[in-house]
């Protein structure tokens, strides 16, 4: 198991990281207050506020690491222990596939967010996809005692939940190039995608302002 962490730290969980920070830190809008949920050891968060400086994040996760690079907050994994709208973007970055009841967390994090979700997860798409992705996901994270349920969704049921939960899709990209090659031609796939999702509300105001410019085009 030593071998298999040190390959893993030095060749995935680094470049995943670099790799996943640079794609985040395009994607959140500018000034925005973020909230990363299931923030583990807070790499990541802190990579951005690198990159961002015109943003703050603070962080959330079931438990604390004694290697985090940020203060963590811990709550119960299934309630954000935070107000409507108390963020302007709430980061769900590998997060949902955890979950004992995702859905109910991805409606938490809408209620949160005051204008978007940003989401890192995966798709069982492809020829041994879900075997893959239990294996990576054992590797990564077993060791840490992270809940291991391999809640992997299809395209298909990724789409149903954003419907029934009202969010709308802004921006979509499943060619990450997470690991370096060739490895990615294996661990990387179409087994990976993010998102930006508008919650309800902010979904709601540019419906209303598209239909205004429509009106006045007329």
């Amino acid at each position: 198991m030593d071998l298999i962490e040190s390959v893993h730290g030095r060749y995935v969980h680094k470049r995943r990281t670099s790799v996943l920070s640079c794609w985040c830190s395009r994607l959140i809008p500018s000034n925005s207050r973020v909230l990363d949920v299931g923030c583990g050891d807070g790499r990541l968060a802190r990579l951005i506020s690198d990159k961002r400086s015109d943003i703050s994040i603070c962080g959330i996760d079931v438990r604390q690491r004694k290697d985090s690079a940020m203060l963590v907050e811990t709550f119960d994994g299934k309630s954000i222990p935070y107000g409507k709208d108390s963020f302007d973007v709430v980061m769900l970055v590998d997060v949902i596939h955890h979950a004992d009841q995702p859905i109910t967390l991805l409606r938490d994090a809408a209620r949160v967010a005051r204008q978007a979700i940003l989401i890192k997860d995966h798709l069982v798409e492809g020829t041994f996809a879900y075997l893959t992705l239990q294996l990576m996901d054992w590797i990564g994270n077993a060791r840490h005692g992270v809940s291991l349920p391999y809640n992997y969704w299809t395209l298909a049921k990724w789409h149903d939940v954003f419907d029934k939960l009202r969010l709308n899709i802004t921006f979509w990209e499943s060619n990450l190039r997470l690991y370096p090659f060739p490895a990615d031609l294996i661990l990387g796939r179409s087994l990976h995608f993010v998102a930006l999702l508008g919650t309800p509300s902010e979904s709601e105001v540019h419906i209303q302002r598209d239909k205004v410019q429509a009106e006045r085009a007329s």
